[in-house]
């Protein structure tokens, strides 16, 4: 029995449907991310789950019970979930350990202290309990707001884009470590964002939203090696398409030579496709068949991520250890080191490009 059914629902306001069908589940202990970029619907899907919007069809089950359907709505608080937002929520004239213990006023003062001890120690928090939510960085803010919502100890915690408001590192490194505070506390979670890489390092399952639905329900692996749609690859990591003609089901004849995956992308021989090329597909090989010349670069820390102009014009990217420092205008040898070849019947019109901004 998962903990979460949420099955067939929709939602909307006044003429407008937002989420159509929508349907997943969550076992216990289990942590996913609804992934998606703005306006796809992900985050009037967690307020349902909240129980702040209803449903205009479908229903949602927690822990077996009905929460939401079109008859009824459970109201929030009696949904035994905990919610962490974008913009932290602190009571500014509370302390620390006051935030954290405002949803325990039912337990006896003595659990209560245990409670706010256990999770000041837990996030980190240790010795700032006197102070007040001003008086802390926003990593700081964060970590309060998590566990004034684990306080209560919830059997699910909804999360909307938590970490958008903190700097990169610090995004990937509290994201890490609430995904580890939440399986060592056994509590489930639904993280929403827009950010690939925070819903890869948090996640055990993601679906990838866009116009009200879930194009995909799968392992952040599965997602970038096996997309189902060209939606989820030009939103999962970057890439280009070079066209590709069938020889048989699993190798096709292309500007790149020719290239063999281990699974079918098509059954036709002699069909076009456009096959997705990732950036850590061209790895660097002096040996290599392929030469391209380079026309931008990104460093990246410990890669460089260089576009490759090849003789035909075509433009991919590809990852260099950052040692390899090339300057633009340099040609370099390359090969190809695909294995989950992921191609899409060919569209002329479309373009090279695959990647969004928010995966930059």
């Amino acid at each position: 029995m998962p903990l979460l059914d949420v099955d067939q629902i929709s939602v909307g306001y006044d003429d407008q449907t937002v989420v159509d069908a929508l349907s997943f589940e969550i076992k216990r202990g289990e942590i996913v991310s609804l992934l998606g970029p703005s306006g796809c619907g992900k985050t009037t899907a967690l307020r349902a789950v909240a129980g702040f919007e209803p449903v205009r069809a479908g229903r949602i089950l927690i822990a077996d019970r009905e929460a939401s359907s079109v008859h009824a709505t459970l109201p929030p608080e009696r949904r035994s979930i905990g919610m962490v937002f974008q913009d932290y929520a602190l009571f500014p004239h509370l302390t620390i350990a006051e935030n954290i213990a405002f949803g325990l006023s039912k337990l006896p003062a003595v659990d209560r202290q245990v409670q706010v001890d256990h999770l000041l120690d837990a996030t980190g928090l240790q010795g700032m309990q006197a102070r007040y939510p001003h008086e802390l960085s926003g990593g700081q803010q964060q970590r309060v707001a998590l566990a004034r919502a684990l306080a209560p100890r919830p059997t699910l915690l909804l999360m909307d884009e938590p970490f958008s408001n903190l700097d990169v590192d610090l995004r990937e490194r509290l994201s890490v470590e609430v995904r580890d505070l939440l399986k060592a506390e056994g509590i489930s979670g639904i993280l929403v964002t827009h950010d690939q890489h925070e819903a890869f390092a948090v996640s055990d399952k993601v679906g990838v939203m866009h116009d009200g639905r879930i194009l995909q329900w799968d392992t952040p692996y599965n997602l970038y090696h096996q997309p189902n749609s060209r939606f989820v690859a030009n939103f999962i990591g970057q890439g280009r398409f070079v066209v590709g003609e069938a020889l048989a089901p699993a190798t096709f004849d292309t500007e790149l030579g020719r290239l063999q995956g281990d699974r079918s992308c098509t059954q036709d021989k002699g069909a076009l496709v456009d096959i997705l090329i990732r950036p850590d597909d061209l790895v660097p090989d002096e040996a290599g068949e392929i030469s391209g010349t380079i026309r931008d670069k990104a460093f990246k820390g410990a890669e460089i991520l260089y576009t490759l102009e090849l003789p035909s014009g075509t433009r991919l990217l590809s990852l260099f250890p950052s040692h390899f420092d090339h300057h633009l205008g340099d040609t370099v040898r390359v090969r190809v080191d695909a294995e989950h070849l992921i191609c899409f019947p060919r569209e002329v019109d479309r373009p090279t490009s695959c990647s969004t901004e928010s995966n930059q």
